[in-house]
C-alpha cells in the first residue's frame, strides 16, 4: 500500500532539496504499513513529483512538534503554528529516503483522477510509470 500526499509546491520543493525533512499534519493515515509516500505539488503544479520512505511518524502538541522539528521543519514558525490553529496534536512525518523524478501528470494514467484534499491510499507505484 502507497500514499499520496497533497503537498503546496514551495514544501514539495524543499521535500526534494533535502532542506525539509519533517512534513506536518493535523491527522494522519490509519494504515501505517506503507511501501512509498508519493507527492502530489497541488495547484499549480498539479503533478507527481517524487516520493518518500517514512522514517518514523511523530505525535504530540504542536508546540512540542515545533521544538523538536523546527531545524528541519521547511516552514517559517507563524506558518506552523496559523496551520495547526489551537489543536492539541499534531504529527510531523519524518521523511526519509527522497526519489525525484520527472514530474507525472496523474490525470494522463487515471482519467478521472482528483487530487486528494489532504491524502490517499494507492496501489499504484507511480515511480514506475516514469
Amino acid at each position: 500500500m502507497n500514499v499520496l500526499l497533497s503537498i503546496k509546491p514551495k514544501y514539495a520543493n524543499q521535500i526534494l532539496e533535502g532542506n525539509k525533512r519533517y512534513e506536518f499534519r493535523k491527522s494522519i493515515f490509519k494504515n501505517r504499513d506503507l511501501d512509498m509516500v508519493y507527492i502530489y505539488s497541488s495547484s499549480p503544479e498539479k503533478k507527481i513529483v517524487g516520493a518518500f520512505m517514512i522514517k518514523s511518524i511523530i505525535e504530540n502538541h504542536p508546540d512540542q512538534l515545533w521544538n523538536e522539528c523546527k531545524d528541519f521543519s521547511g516552514i517559517e514558525e507563524e506558518d506552523f503554528f496559523n496551520y495547526f490553529g489551537g489543536k492539541e496534536k499534531g504529527f510531523a512525518i519524518e521523511i526519509g529516503e527522497v526519489k525525484v523524478f520527472n514530474p507525472i501528470n496523474p490525470k494522463d494514467y487515471i482519467p478521472d483522477f482528483v487530487a486528494p484534499q489532504s491524502f490517499c491510499y494507492t496501489d499504484k507505484h507511480w515511480a514506475s510509470v516514469v
